[in-house]
């Protein structure tokens, strides 16, 4: 549960500090979050229920999670795209400060989640994602320090854009490179004794 205290927390410091800015590096690193929050959110659903329905969940959450973070992010990213051709003024302060927020609430996900991870497949592939959403969160900070020094918003779409790659290559890896955990509830205990009936 402090997990995703501590998600949301972040998510909504970004998304309202990104409309309020006028940032689509935040809104991006935001929409990611929501999509955290939702993994976060099955990952406690599955650990309240019994073994064989707590796995058929993790793997719909998993897939639709995945699948809804790319179609978020596709209409997202020709936004971007729009807005490098008719720059909006951007408080270069503002991702600074939430870019900040966010990494260390990632971080500090990632260390709630660290022990449990050591004996869960479920719980590791959060962990081990929270981890590098520690480091995205950080490219608003960089998209807002250039803003601010320079003047110039353009460099919060480029960091947009980056956060939109680093999305998609990420999620795509993730469902590939996981496909058993992802794809196969008998991977995937969820704290619960395996059993003749769960596999």
């Amino acid at each position: 549960m402090r997990a995703l205290q501590l998600n949301t927390v972040v998510l909504v410091v970004e998304i309202i500090g990104g409309i309020g800015a006028n940032s689509f590096s935040l809104i991006m690193d935001g929409i990611h979050n929501v999509s955290d929050e939702v993994a976060l959110v099955f990952l406690v659903l599955a650990y309240t229920f019994r073994a064989g329905l707590s796995g058929k969940l993790l793997r719909s959450a998993n897939l639709f999670n995945s699948i809804g973070l790319l179609v978020i992010c596709a209409p997202l990213v020709w936004r971007v795209v729009e807005r490098l051709s008719h720059p909006i003024e951007v408080l270069g302060v503002v991702p600074i400060v939430a870019g900040l927020i966010g990494a260390i609430g990632n971080w500090g996900v990632a260390r709630v989640l660290r022990e449990s991870s050591k004996e869960d497949a479920a719980i590791r592939l959060a962990y081990v994602h929270n981890l590098g959403d520690t480091l995205v969160s950080l490219i608003p900070v960089a998209a807002g320090v250039l803003v601010f020094t320079s003047g110039s918003s353009i460099f919060d779409s480029l960091f947009a854009l980056l956060i939109g790659a680093v999305i998609i290559i990420t999620t795509l890896r993730a469902v590939i490179g996981s496909h058993r955990e992802l794809l196969w509830p008998e991977n995937v205990s969820c704290g619960h004794p395996r059993s003749e009936q769960s596999l």
